[in-house]
């Protein structure tokens, strides 16, 4: 499983979902596009117009933020 984790050095949901993957014992890539407007517009067209962070791929598909991370690990899809 390749899991993406697009974020910002601020957001605390981005902490959460992070901790909530390395709880679980998944890698996963970061991408900090804090400051980088290319990194995010990429990011945006990658999350079908979703601007807000985190945004998280798994295998290459856009599962959506972290709410919907933690529904995945709660019901046992992670």
């Amino acid at each position: 499983m390749e899991i993406k984790v697009y974020v910002t050095s601020t957001c605390p949901y981005c902490h959460a979902a992070k901790a909530l993957l390395e709880k679980k014992g998944l890698s996963y890539e970061t991408i900090d596009v804090t400051g980088d407007d290319d990194a995010r517009q990429k990011l945006v067209e990658a999350a079908g117009g979703r601007t807000t962070v985190p945004q998280i791929f798994i295998d290459g598909k856009s599962i959506g933020g972290y709410q919907e991370l933690a529904q995945m690990a709660e019901n046992g899809k992670l």
